[in-house]
C-alpha cells in the first residue's frame, strides 16, 4: 500500500497523541510513503511553535526534528507544482475547506495519477471527508 502522509497524522504520531501507534504501524508497513513538501513545512513549523511557546523543551524539539528527518529521508516528496496549485484553487466535494487542506488534497490527486493505490493517512476530518468523496481510501479507520 502506498500512503500519502498528511500533516495531521504525522504530527499526531510525532507528538504521541491519540492513534499515534496505529499511525506509526501504518507508516512502517506501507510499501511506499509519499507526502507533499507542505507536510514537512507544516510539521516543522508546528514543532518550532511548540518549542517557542514552551509547550515542549528545546531538547524534545531537537529529537522530534531528528525523528522527522529520519522518516522523511525514506519518503518520496512531492514539491509544490503548478498542477497542484491549479487543482487546489478548484472546488472540493465538501466545502468550505482550508487552503492548506486543499493543497494536501490536490497533492494527493496529482500523485494518484502515477500511484493508483494511493491511500490518504490523515486525522483531519475535512481532509478525510473530502478524500473519501474523491475516491480515496482514508486511514486510520
Amino acid at each position: 500500500m502506498t500512503l500519502y502522509a498528511e500533516s495531521s497524522a504525522v504530527l499526531r504520531w510525532l507528538f504521541n497523541e491519540k492513534a499515534s501507534e496505529d499511525i506509526l504501524d501504518r507508516l512502517r508497513s506501507a510499501t511506499k510513503v509519499v507526502c507533499a513538501r507542505l507536510t514537512l513545512i507544516e510539521t516543522r513549523r508546528t514543532i518550532r511553535r511548540a518549542s517557542t511557546e514552551r509547550r515542549i523543551r528545546e531538547t524534545e524539539a531537537a529529537t522530534l526534528f531528528a525523528i522527522l528527518a529520519q522518516a522523511a529521508a525514506r519518503w518520496a516528496i512531492l514539491e509544490l507544482s503548478r498542477d497542484v496549485a491549479d487543482r487546489a484553487e478548484d472546488g472540493f466535494p465538501v466545502e468550505p475547506i482550508r487552503t492548506l487542506d486543499a493543497i494536501h488534497l490536490a497533492s494527493a490527486l496529482v500523485l494518484r495519477q502515477s500511484l493508483p493505490d494511493l491511500t490518504i493517512l490523515s486525522t483531519d476530518e475535512r481532509v478525510r471527508r473530502n478524500g473519501v468523496r474523491l475516491g480515496f481510501a482514508v486511514l486510520p479507520d
